[in-house]
């Protein structure tokens, strides 16, 4: 309990703080000689550490160096700088009230008015690939108390951590002194910096802790190894791998125009080390919407599952055309669009799209006919990126060389949210999967089936997709009965469902959803099973003469 008086009365008012003192400690020397010449020139007693003061006295001005504040040089390689009465008490006295002043003055303690601070570079080091040990030192410790000593007491002292806010500094500097809204302002700001710090700190603690089990006990023999991993596999996995508290930390990167509706206001947010939708590069066309966001995340998605050349079509967040590149295509890419495309070319009508090599210009080509919201890729050939950006209305987005899903997903529901691995097809193999009804399939068959397989992970739950030549021609989504999703599919086929193959996200629960596909004439199934019914969906596949798989797992997206 602070023994700090609450009684109003003694406070004095104060608004204008002129700056007479400062302390600057920054890792980031960005705009450090321009701050601090005009600091000097403003009469302001500069008081500094480490290279920062080097750097300010190499410009040719004064500075305190803080070990002279303090009586005690800085220590232990720099751990102990500014951790010190001499510099905290200047900080955290409140002239507002009489008694600190009188306690400043009797301890011979001068105040600051401005702390100018950054913190060390923690993330950059971590995703630099540091090992832990250097991880570890660039954990600031006086740095954050610095701040938040400052941010606490900023009815008397302005704190920035951030080069973009000098500016406002040095006007307030030369116009007499820091506004009680300003300091208040850069206060907010400060205590959202030493958040965000404290969760990434945090975050990295939380993603080796397991990395580092596993090396403390690899001394202890093989046997012991395996014994530790069967524990860690019943119970870290599915316990501390979900952390107490989920650290979380995004930078607002734009105020989009409008959220999912034109009432809605919405922002794009970056989470730090991300490399997927979020992180890619607008080459062209008006700014991205939040809808355009939402279907680029989901195009990108679904191409990605494939390791041959694919491309997605979305629409509204689901496929109307998934594709990979015909076996003898000499253009692969834009024979997987063209595939795609004729799946439903009228939803895929100012539909979004993702592919996953570069876009070729015979790809532009097709494309540039289309109207089309989103094309993004991981790049484009020169031509084709001249031809799609003649299109004044095409979003062009470039996705990050080392694009990737994080392993967890994250879902917000009221009050709270929900976290779950990412459901990827990382080493793939059907090897597993057991033949429920019919013969084997032939080697084209069983390709086709693979391929629907992941087309239909993609697919909002209840999902049936038909394909064949490696390639959608039927998509049945978001029904709320599998029958529904079995007819959709046949009615977006057409004649090209008879000798197509399909593919169910989940079991079918009575045989009625397979007879609607079996009358269409679908060849071959995969499935997971599971179903109380599955000897009646068996017995429908026997008496069809139709091939079908259970893959043992399902692939729901809601």
């Amino acid at each position: 309990m602070s023994g700090h008086t609450n009684d109003q009365s003694l406070y004095r008012e104060r608004d204008i703080v002129p700056v007479q003192r400062a302390l600057i400690s920054v890792s980031d020397k960005t705009g450090l000689l321009e701050l601090a010449g005009a600091l000097a020139a403003a009469g302001v007693e500069m008081v500094s550490t480490g290279s920062t003061a080097a750097t300010i006295r190499a410009a040719g001005h004064d500075v305190t160096d803080v070990s002279s504040v303090t009586g005690f040089p800085e220590s232990l390689d720099g751990r102990v700088k500014t951790l010190h009465p001499g510099v905290h008490a200047g900080i955290l006295a409140d002239l507002r009230l009489e008694s600190h002043e009188a306690q400043l003055n009797d301890l011979g303690i001068a105040a600051f008015q401005l702390v100018v601070v950054n913190l060390y570079p923690f993330v950059e080091t971590v995703e630099s690939g540091a090992s832990p040990a250097e991880v570890i030192e660039q954990i600031d410790i006086g740095g954050p108390a610095l701040v938040r000593a400052s941010a606490k007491n900023h009815a008397n002292v302005a704190i920035v951590v951030d080069p973009d806010n000098y500016d406002e500094i040095v006007a307030a500097v030369a116009g007499g002194g820091t506004t009680l809204r300003l300091r208040q302002k850069l206060a907010s700001l400060a205590f959202e910096h030493t958040a965000g710090y404290d969760l990434s700190v945090s975050a990295w603690f939380t993603e080796n802790v397991y990395d580092q089990w596993q090396d403390d006990i690899e001394a202890l023999g093989d046997e012991i190894l395996e014994q530790f991993d069967a524990v860690i596999a019943t119970n870290f996995e599915s316990e501390a791998s979900f952390p107490d508290t989920l650290a979380i930390q995004a930078t607002r990167r734009a105020v989009l125009r409008y959220g999912e509706n034109s009432h809605q206001a919405a922002a794009l947010y970056v989470g730090d080390g991300g490399q997927g939708i979020a992180q890619a590069v607008q080459r062209h066309g008006k700014e991205m919407s939040y809808n355009n966001y939402v279907d680029a995340d989901a195009a990108v998605r679904a191409a990605f599952d494939f390791t041959e050349p694919a491309v997605a079509i979305i629409k509204h967040a689901n496929p109307c055309g998934i594709a990979i590149a015909g076996p003898k295509a000499p253009d692969a890419i834009a024979s997987a669009h063209h595939r795609a495309h004729d799946c439903d070319p009228v939803s895929a009508f100012g539909g979004v799209i993702a592919a996953n090599r570069v876009v070729t210009l015979g790809m532009a080509e097709t494309v540039s006919q289309i109207f089309t919201e989103v094309l993004v890729a991981p790049g484009f050939e020169p031509a084709a990126f001249e031809l799609l950006s003649a299109k004044k209305n095409i979003r062009l987005l470039e996705l990050p060389a080392d694009y990737h899903r994080s392993s967890l997903e994250l879902r917000q529901i009221s009050g709270g949210l929900l976290v779950q691995e990412t459901d990827t097809f990382e080493d793939f193999d059907s090897s597993g999967w057991t033949l429920a009804a019919g013969e084997e399939a032939d080697a084209a068959t069983r390709a086709d089936l693979e391929f629907a397989w992941k087309a239909c992970r993609s697919v909002k739950s209840n999902a049936i997709l038909l394909a064949r030549g490696g390639a959608s021609v039927g998509v049945g989504m978001g029904q709320v009965n599998r029958v529904d999703s079995c007819h959709l599919a046949v009615l977006r086929a057409g004649g090209r469902a008879a000798g197509s193959v399909a593919a169910s996200d989940a079991f079918f629960p009575f045989a009625d959803g397979l007879q609607v596909l079996l009358e269409a004439g679908v060849t071959a199934v995969v499935q997971p099973g599971g179903s109380v019914r599955d000897e009646e969906v068996i017995a429908a596949a026997v008496a069809a003469g139709v091939t079908m798989y259970f893959t043992g797992e399902r692939h729901f997206f809601h």
